[in-house]
């Protein structure tokens, strides 16, 4: 049977960009993919590139990479999109932060002041002119600042097509077993001298089947996805208080707590956000549900029609649009830093997940663990290592 330099567990964003950038830098690869047409966070995102939003040295420097030395912020995609031959959708738009009605607009811009770019705040008057569909009694106010927005799904499969046509291979099959020298899936066992693992939300519970613990999370993100619609949103809405990062944060605190599946560590919140694609279909949510079982089943009729209250307080136009529920995994880590590289004790297996603004910072991650994995020395990647 063929082994291969590496096997990638994974096709959304994270695996079809690595998985790329393995294969360009002369590695033999296989992609696995459980789904034809994969139910994941990537294809649930919003697709949003918060280039502006490094906020440590770290972060700051992953953003500037990302971005091209023309000073044109976005035109890392335009390459990108060129070098991948195909239409990723990109564009760049407003990004409008609500500030509740209940919250204090200068504080909350205060809040905003260590960022690489920090947002403008705008009276409700000027948010409502920027954003004609904002309810202007629910805010004491906005945020915006210039935002990048691709599509998502059409990205990784830029990606893995551009894989494809480099001469990787992928196969569409789920994986039950990670060994050292590769893993036993539905239809066979693959072999190759490295795994990496990119299995988002589902990469601690497939680690923890070989014996590898990793302190990997993720949440329950739920969110109402509609077919084209007449309704037009002219910016990229999100609440400038997000409880999400707070709600990663305090699940974090008890790792034991995720060895079982039938916690919930803290209670869900819910982000009132939406952005409508080039296509006029709208993506509104979002929920953050934190169940340590990454298959366990929620009410989806209590989810929508609290996240269809909730947008609707913000944008009215957007409660009623007719659209479907949806659920997906996103993983994170305890420092809202990705982990990537070996894993302790199992030299072969690297993850390469948990990332916080993917879309940014997966493609230059990508290309620098490629270059680290053909045994160039690279500072970042051991920074973002499991051993920090």
């Amino acid at each position: 049977m063929k082994t291969y330099d590496w096997i990638v567990v994974g096709g959304g964003i994270a695996g079809a960009a690595l998985a790329y950038e393995l294969i360009k830098t002369g590695f033999s690869v296989l992609l696995l993919e459980q789904y034809e047409t994969p139910q994941n966070a990537t294809r649930y995102s919003y697709g949003g590139l918060a280039y502006w939003s490094g906020n440590t040295p770290l972060t700051r420097l992953l953003c500037e990479e990302a971005m091209s030395t023309t000073g044109y912020a976005y035109a890392h995609y335009h390459i990108l999109s060129q070098e991948l031959d195909a239409d990723i959708q990109f564009r760049e738009l407003d990004l409008l932060l609500t500030i509740s009605a209940a919250n204090d607009p200068e504080a909350t811009a205060a809040s905003y002041n260590h960022f690489a770019i920090p947002p403008r705040l705008l009276s409700v008057q000027e948010a409502c002119e920027l954003e004609p569909l904002l309810n202007r009694e629910a805010i004491s106010g906005a945020l915006t600042v210039k935002h990048g927005h691709i599509h998502p799904e059409k990205t990784a499969q830029a990606y893995i097509q551009a894989f494809l046509r480099a001469g990787g291979e992928m196969q569409i099959t789920q994986v039950l077993q990670v060994f050292q020298d590769g893993v036993k899936t539905t239809t066979a066992t693959f072999h190759s001298a490295n795994v990496a693992i990119c299995a988002g939300g589902l990469s601690r519970q497939l680690l923890k089947s070989a014996g590898i613990p990793i302190k990997l999370y993720f949440t329950h993100a739920e969110i109402i996805e509609t077919p084209p619609v007449d309704v037009q949103l002219r910016t990229l809405v999100m609440p400038a208080n997000l409880q999400r990062f707070q709600l990663e944060a305090e699940s974090t605190q008890v790792d034991e707590l995720w060895n079982q599946p039938g916690n919930e560590p803290v209670p869900p919140i819910l982000d009132a956000g939406a952005i409508q694609f080039q296509d006029g279909s709208f993506r509104i949510g979002q929920i953050s549900r934190v169940l340590t079982d990454p298959y366990a089943k929620v009410n989806s009729e209590a989810s929508e029609k609290w996240l269809r209250k909730s947008v609707g307080e913000i944008l009215p136009a957007l409660e009623n649009l007719p659209g479907t529920w949806h659920d997906c995994l996103v993983a994170f880590s305890s420092d809202r830093l990705p982990l990537i590289r070996t894993i302790p004790g199992f030299d072969s297996v690297h993850l390469f997940s948990g990332f916080s603004n993917p879309l940014v910072i997966i493609p230059p991650l990508a290309k620098r663990f490629a270059n680290f994995a053909s045994g160039n020395k690279d500072e970042i990647i051991i920074q973002l290592s499991l051993h920090r």
